[in-house]
């Protein structure tokens, strides 16, 4: 028994030496330092995926937790629907997250028909377990936007009042015409809408911010004017993206594949009957990345602006200094 308790010391006390050390050495660049106090939201909301529960701590200034995701399969019906109860102990508003992931599949589902409806029962359902219901449908088809409304509102309308219901909507700098994320006709429908201000470039875009600051300013100065205040959920980005001037991990065609020979001259030797080559390249890498010091940057920027809501995407990508620049409003 003795001896367990001394292993069992030893075992804690690696593992705070190897905490204290993982803090200690965290951050491979000088800090910026961060000027003024923590800002104070009314809501902070965060997305949690399955299967990284673990990243997720009890002390994170959040009221709403937004649990990623039950997804719409082919045949358009709720799979692999997350369990709350992993999160029992959580003092906060808990959301599960529906998503569809192809332009196909969210038109068939977004169609009046037998399986939207048998859809739209299993959301009530699985509502059951939850605080609120939130939509993430990023791939919908242009022509089908009174569909997508009009779906909106059937969930709305079979969830009932008593559960709260958000909807994620892309980033915008002004009205469209025509557009399937139209910020108020959907604030309409929807009790929280959570603005996804992040990818303004994207891995197969040119280089630049996952979210630039006055990128952010232009999109939360569009939203104050056309989405009410107490709906408004102003997302930003825990994310990064590096970006590599050649790349030779894809497809090429015959004329690209001599071109690339003799460019790296590169000799050219038989396996198997066919052509294989190898050469060693220096790449250039360009990366962008938000961490506590970007971050309350565009918490100020959002708090000029009147907004009291915010959420990240998402847990366990964060810069861990940011949390303690956060508090909830009593």
């Amino acid at each position: 028994m003795k001896k367990k308790i001394v292993q069992l010391i030893t075992l804690f006390f690696c593992i705070f030496c190897a905490i204290g050390e993982t803090e200690k050495d965290y951050y491979s660049y000088e800090l910026e330092k961060i000027e003024g106090t923590a800002e104070s939201f009314s809501q902070v909301w965060s997305y949690v995926l399955q299967g990284y529960e673990n990243t997720f701590n009890d002390s994170f200034p959040i009221t709403d937790l937004c649990y990623f995701s039950a997804d719409v399969n082919c045949y358009g019906k709720l799979e692999s629907i997350p369990n709350p109860s992993k999160f029992s102990s959580l003092d906060c508003r808990k959301h599960l997250v529906i998503t569809c992931s192809s332009y196909s599949l969210t038109h068939f589902i977004l169609k009046k028909s037998r399986e939207r409806k048998e859809l739209i029962e299993e959301i009530k359902k699985a509502s059951l377990l939850y605080d609120g219901i939130q939509i993430d449908f990023e791939t919908i088809p242009k022509n089908d936007r009174e569909q997508f409304h009009s779906f909106l509102k059937d969930v709305r309308t079979k969830i009932g009042k008593n559960k709260i219901f958000s909807v994620c909507v892309p980033a915008r700098m002004k009205t469209l015409q025509n557009d399937i994320f139209d910020y108020e006709t959907i604030s309409s429908l929807a009790d929280y809408i959570f603005i996804m201000a992040y990818d303004q470039h994207w891995s197969t875009s040119v280089s630049g911010p996952v979210a630039g600051l006055d990128w952010c300013k232009k999109i939360s100065s569009y939203a104050v004017n056309v989405i009410p205040q107490e709906k408004l959920v102003m997302g930003l980005p825990f994310y990064g993206r590096s970006w590599q001037d050649n790349s030779y991990g894809k497809a090429w065609l015959n004329s690209g594949i001599n071109r690339i020979v003799r460019e790296n001259k590169a000799k050219v030797k038989r396996e198997d009957t066919i052509g294989c080559f190898e050469f060693e390249a220096k790449v250039k890498v360009k990366g962008y990345f938000d961490d506590a010091y970007s971050l309350i940057e565009k918490m100020r920027s959002y708090k000029n602006d009147n907004i009291d809501k915010i959420g990240f995407w998402r847990i366990g990508q964060e810069d861990p200094g940011i949390w303690e620049w956060i508090e909830i409003k009593k």
